[in-house]
């Protein structure tokens, strides 16, 4: 395979709605380009892309696939992305390192939930958008329709360029109103008859082609002139005004296929070739200190890693953009997040599973490499005299969580090893312990992508797994003073143990200052502060620690076992065992022994004297609560208020934004499990949301008394 140049080069990455099209396309591109000689199917599991096991199963894209094409002496790079939205993150970083978005749609179905969200994310990675309307050969197109639809999505960006005659069972033809030519192609595809256009289409295909001269004219002053001067522009000239267009965004431009039976592909390609950004030309990737990025060939090197995979008897393969320079095989790098030093083997160029071995890559190609130790993505490799750090691929933060266990505590071990496995192939999985609730915690998109994990646990890890629904992380305080006093008296033979601990507790308010008086059980308690000491806890919130001690009741050397007793309970609550927090503790009177007064005796009686104290405090267990938008279409929007209502949302405003209704709510995390799911099925998969904490505040004494049941019936079982 030939060495390409970077201007040479055009990267793509194909996006749209589950079942537009995406996978058959870049078959049919692929075909065009003859580096595929047969078109494989999605029902026969024989397709280039989709080539994993599970992908088969679903009969879906559930990773990116780095594909190739070359058409009129163009490489052509090609990302196939997953069109379910809990595989977005394939979707971020294949626009991360591509110059141009490929949105196709399922003409039948018009605008679906995957289309709006794709235009999302190409929108925030400012990249330019071609729409393909596809399947033009199923009933019920109504390709005008389909328009008007994308337009009200889009915006009047968006563009004929070409339009079908005969839409439906039967569809053959497509008018090109750049070319302005009919494209008539034979029942089983291919190269197509370009003929003139017949007299009952010329004046929509003149209509249309007028207004995608004005468009074009409307990139560039000089294109204007000449528009204003001639009345018209010559095709190089309306070539010229798409592709400035389309590199600021003001003009998306509509193509139309029936990829399955390769119709449209070939022109398609030809108009990517010609007018879609190269790499001199795209918004690339930035390098993080500004520094300006050398393409030209003999430039120092440096790739940047945006995808990873594991492949039987392949082992890990890395994914890479060239972003300066030249890379050859045999190359050692640089890994900039560690300073070590990696050697580029082999180099290959990719088409899913099938990889061609080749000897160097330029500025701007993409391409693969095996056998590296420790480059994961996000990684920029370079040589010294470069030293790059391009910006990393933001991936979306989590919309699901569940809490994950092996079946057999044996392979506990087992389980994390293998989800970092899958978290280097999709870094959207998260993984933490929570030392708090004492459960691994799963983090992802959705339902959808935690049973893919579920799917590689049990078919390729061979591990059993079970999903639980995660714990809310309480927290316990009290509400009024207590006082209570306990004595640890132990005897065993030999020396025992003696400590007795006299404590009163309040809430802790920041600001409000301490107090010398209680009123506790009908006396009047003053007090003498000694000492103060404030603790910031990790969980959040604040214990205050007064030493009221007077006459040495207790030795000072006691103080931190006191202390360390306290806060063993303030790590396991006595309500619900959750952290407690925002707690005054004064000590204030106490007993010893000369002999038997240990740390370990002072220790349990300042413990079980707070755990008393804060009984009998009018104790309340506080629950996290966040704040959480809403984006949902209107006709939704009394549906959503309703069912966020029955999860005890407080409504704090509403709006509108981009043609959705915005919801801004403050709601308990517990009422929130699983509401990706529930807002997909309200909103037919186009609501969504975001959520991030806020604050903890008392739950509401319903829910107290179950909770408090519940942690009784637990500890019951234990």
């Amino acid at each position: 395979m030939k060495v390409y140049k970077t201007d040479e080069i055009r990267n793509i990455a194909l996006i749209g709605n589950a079942g537009s099209g995406k996978t058959t396309l870049a078959e049919a591109m692929l075909f065009e380009g003859g580096v595929i000689n047969r078109r494989g199917e999605i029902n026969s599991k024989n397709t280039v892309s989709d080539f994993q096991p599970i992908e088969h199963e679903y009969g879906n894209s559930v990773f990116s696939s780095v594909l190739h094409t070359e058409y009129n002496g163009k490489k052509i790079n090609i990302i196939d992305t997953p069109g379910m939205d809990d595989f977005r993150g394939s979707v971020i970083s294949a626009l991360h390192v591509v110059g141009s978005a490929i949105v196709t749609i399922n003409t039948p179905h018009g605008i679906e939930a995957g289309t709006e969200a794709a235009g999302r994310y190409i929108e925030k990675a400012g990249k330019p958008i071609i729409f393909v309307f596809n399947q033009l050969d199923h009933d019920n197109v109504n390709f005008d329709q389909t328009v008007e639809s994308t337009k009200g999505v889009f915006g009047n960006k968006v563009t004929v360029v070409q339009y079908p005659v005969n839409a439906g069972p039967g569809f053959d033809s497509i008018i090109d109103v750049l070319k302005m030519k009919l494209y008539k192609y034979p029942a089983d595809g291919g190269k197509p008859e370009i003929l003139d256009i017949p007299d009952d289409e010329k004046d929509r295909a003149e209509e249309l082609h007028n207004e995608l001269v004005e468009m074009a004219a409307e990139n560039d002053e000089a294109l204007m002139e000449l528009y204003f001067d001639k009345g018209s522009l010559s095709e190089e000239e309306m070539r010229q005004g798409i592709r400035l267009g389309m590199q600021d965004r003001s003009l998306f431009p509509i193509f139309c296929a029936d990829s399955k039976h390769n119709k449209g592909v070939g022109r398609l390609l030809e108009f990517i070739s010609n007018i879609t950004p190269s790499p001199d030309d795209a918004v690339e990737t930035p390098e993080i200190n500004g520094k300006d990025v050398d393409k030209s060939a003999g430039a120092p090197t440096s790739l940047m890693v945006f995808k990873t995979t594991i492949e039987q008897h392949v082992g890990e393969v890395t994914y890479f953009k060239v972003m300066s320079g030249t890379v050859k095989e045999g190359m050692d790098l640089i890994v900039h997040k560690t300073g070590n030093k990696e050697r580029i083997s082999q180099i290959f160029v990719s088409a899913g599973k099938n990889r061609t071995k080749v000897t160097e890559m330029v500025a701007g190609d993409i391409g693969a490499t095996v056998k590296l130790k420790d480059v994961s993505v996000n990684n920029t490799l370079s040589e010294k005299s470069a030293n790059y750090k391009f910006a990393e691929i933001d991936f979306p933060t989590s919309r699901h969580t569940v809490a994950l266990s092996a079946v057999n505590e044996s392979d506990d071990e087992k389980v994390g090893e293998m989800f970092q496995k899958l978290n280097d192939e999709d870094p959207t999985y998260v993984v933490e312990y929570s030392k708090e609730l004492k459960q691994m915690l799963v983090h992802c998109q959705g339902e959808y992508h935690i049973n893919t994990l579920k799917w590689y646990y049990t078919h390729v890890f061979k591990i059993d797994i079970e999903f639980k629904d995660p714990k809310i992380p309480y927290r316990e305080t009290i509400t009024k003073p207590a006082q209570a006093d306990y004595r640890h008296k132990k005897q065993s033979g030999g020396s025992g143990q003696f400590g007795e601990v006299h404590m009163i507790i309040e809430p802790y308010v920041e600001g409000v200052p301490e107090k010398s008086v209680f009123n506790m059980n009908g006396k009047e308690q003053k007090l003498s502060i000694r000492g103060t000491e404030e603790h910031t806890l990790d969980w959040g919130g604040k214990l205050i620690f007064h030493n009221c001690i007077v006459g040495g009741s207790i030795d000072a050397r006691f103080h931190p076992a006191i202390l360390k007793g306290i806060m063993e309970k303030m790590n396991e609550g006595p309500l619900t065992g959750s952290y407690a927090r925002d707690i005054r503790v004064y000590i204030y009177d106490g007993k010893m022994h000369p002999v038997d007064s240990n740390e370990i005796s002072f220790k349990l009686a300042g413990r079980n004297a707070f755990s008393m104290a804060f009984k009998n405090a009018s104790p309340k267990i506080l629950e996290p609560i966040y704040n959480l938008e809403v984006m949902v279409q209107s006709d939704r929007m009394g549906d959503v208020m309703s069912d966020l209502q029955g999860r005890r949302a407080l409504i704090m405003g509403m709006g509108s934004e981009k043609g959705y209704e915005k919801i801004n709510a403050k709601v308990p995390l517990k009422e929130m499990n699983k509401y990706i799911t529930s807002l997909s099925s309200l909103t037919q998969g186009r609501g969504i949301f975001s959520m991030g904490f806020d604050a903890y505040e008392k739950v509401p004494q319903d829910v107290q008394d179950e909770l408090l049941a519940a942690y009784a019936a637990e500890q019951e079982e234990e």
